[in-house]
């Protein structure tokens, strides 16, 4: 959304029209980085997850590997 919103630039020193690289839209857009907020808030709730205690079952799943393996292809419709 941001390539179509901000649109293609001219380049000062060869005059050509480029596309925006990730990095130029994020300055333009003056937005935070994704990764930047959301591991903060992973670290915390992985806290809170380990402080409830094994018993319950969600540090199981918070340490834990997946068990069988998933059917290949599209879901059946059922």
């Amino acid at each position: 959304m941001l390539r179509r919103e901000f649109g293609p630039n001219r380049d000062e020193v060869t005059g050509e029209w480029r596309k925006l690289l990730k990095e130029e839209l994020n300055d333009l857009n003056s937005s935070p980085n994704i990764i930047r907020v959301i591991r903060p808030r992973i670290e915390i709730w992985s806290g809170h997850v380990a402080g409830r205690g094994e018993g319950l079952g969600f540090c199981r799943v918070l340490v834990g590997k997946r068990e069988g393996k998933r059917t290949l292809g599209r879901p059946r419709r059922r």
